[in-house]
């Protein structure tokens, strides 16, 4: 089971700074979040050999001061519930506020581990405002700055301890296909759909994620563990409606699959929200089937997909090199051609190219187009080799590396998927001193 640290506290406190510093170190990064709107409230990061996914609740509040409380509390009773433990986030510059007791009145009736960051300790004098804090009745006050990073290095110590070892979970070799999107896009309706009438030819495994339910789904021709994220259990105190809660949801059960049905409503189109969760995909590499649900719903003529499509995949660039499928899951339409997309995805993420191939194949696009000249230095690409990761990453190894332009790494990417079957799969390309 991955382990989820999220971030809490009132507006202003520092919160998304000291996200972006547990992500960003140098000593903690395991994956660089690209600093593009839609991803900056979820990271990786890893520390004394814990490995855990971070998020910044700051970046999901919305609404005006006087609604701040309400968004806030719901917030933290969500952070409660799906993470595994709880920096909450203090200012020792304004000391302590209503609201921020308000925060700690719940946090105090959970056992889960919480760590008190007290943000701005810029300078000695200010270790002595931390003491304040004793007031909340919570143990773990760290003293740091956010800014400098400062005291992080003890506050990330203390909090690693606190977190589970990664469960060594066997795992049947079969394909993990997860059910994934925003509250209301039909996630349950097509699961039923796929389950409901054939609960005869399934059957239950226990959840591999915390609560997430598994399903064994071997029908049709299919053979597959379906990962229904709908069935993740309502939350007596928390409403649906809030962007966090989703994404929550959705990291569950995204970095324990190979392949995600994403799914979105046709009537709402793509949004903040979905762009949220698939980013999220993105960033873990996992293979993506994008099902755009209630199709049924929507007045066409003969143009309606074709625009639809195009509108969509350019809300999703740069990534948007994946199958769109338009379906009904309460008409059962295409929704065993959505099972079959997902295993040609799967099998195009595990695909191993043989090295003398994507040698040819790359050295000729490379000699077409080969990478602009920097500071009157010309770069060589030697060699192009796999890795031998679970998911498509490609090695560069050429004479200047550092001078290796984004604009000549897209050009590498579009020429893999153009000569190689990677639909439906982010890849990773690296450059490396040859």
């Amino acid at each position: 089971m991955s382990n989820i640290v999220a971030i809490v506290g009132r507006p202003n406190v520092g919160k998304s700074t000291l996200f972006n510093r547990l992500i960003g170190s140098r000593r903690a990064i395991v994956k660089e979040v690209s600093g593009v709107t839609r991803d900056r409230h979820y990271g990786k990061s890893e520390w004394n050999g814990k490995e855990f996914s971070v998020i910044d609740t700051g970046g999901y509040v919305s609404g005006s001061e006087d609604i701040f409380e309400g968004e806030i509390r719901r917030q933290v009773e969500i952070a409660i519930d799906e993470a595994n433990a709880i920096v909450f986030v203090v200012d020792v510059e304004t000391g302590i506020t209503d609201l921020d007791n308000a925060v700690a009145d719940i946090l105090r009736q959970t056992k889960k581990p919480i760590v008190v960051a007290a943000n701005k300790v810029d300078n000695n004098e200010r270790i002595n405002d931390t003491f304040e804090f004793y007031q909340f009745g919570l143990e773990n006050i760290f003293g740091i700055s956010a800014i400098n990073g400062s005291g992080t290095g003890e506050l990330l110590d203390h909090l690693a301890s606190q977190l589970q070892d990664e469960e060594v979970v066997k795992k049947p070799e079969i394909p993990r296909i997860a059910i994934v999107g925003k509250p209301n896009v039909g996630k349950s309706s097509l699961t039923n759909a796929l389950l409901g009438e054939d609960r005869n030819i399934v059957t239950d495994i226990s959840g591999t994620t915390r609560d997430a339910i598994d399903t064994h789904f071997n029908a049709f021709g299919f053979d597959m563990i379906l990962v229904d994220t709908a069935g993740i259990r309502k939350k007596s105190k928390v409403h649906e409606d809030i962007e966090f809660y989703s994404v929550m949801r959705a990291i569950r059960a995204i970095e324990d699959c190979d392949v995600c049905l994403f799914m979105v409503d046709a009537n709402d189109g793509i949004q903040k929200q979905d762009l949220s969760i698939f980013s999220v995909i993105e960033r873990n590499n996992k293979g993506v089937v994008l099902l755009i649900n209630k199709w049924d719903t929507i007045d066409k003529d003969t143009q309606t997909t074709k625009k639809y499509q195009d509108i969509t995949l350019e809300k999703l660039e740069p990534f948007n090199d994946l199958p769109i499928l338009f379906v009904s899951a309460v008409n059962k339409q295409r929704i065993h051609k959505a099972l079959e997309m997902a295993m040609e995805v799967y099998e195009n993420r595990k695909q191993k190219i043989p090295t003398s191939v994507l040698n040819e194949v790359m050295q000729a696009a490379i000699e077409k187009n080969p990478p602009p000249s920097i500071k009157g230095k010309y770069i060589k690409i030697k060699y192009v080799t796999q890795l031998p990761t679970y998911s498509p990453t490609f090695a560069f190894f050429c004479n200047l590396p550092q001078y290796v332009r984004d604009s000549y790494k897209r050009y590498l990417e579009n020429q893999l998927r153009k000569n190689f079957n990677l639909t439906g799969v982010p890849i990773r390309i690296f450059f490396r001193k040859k």
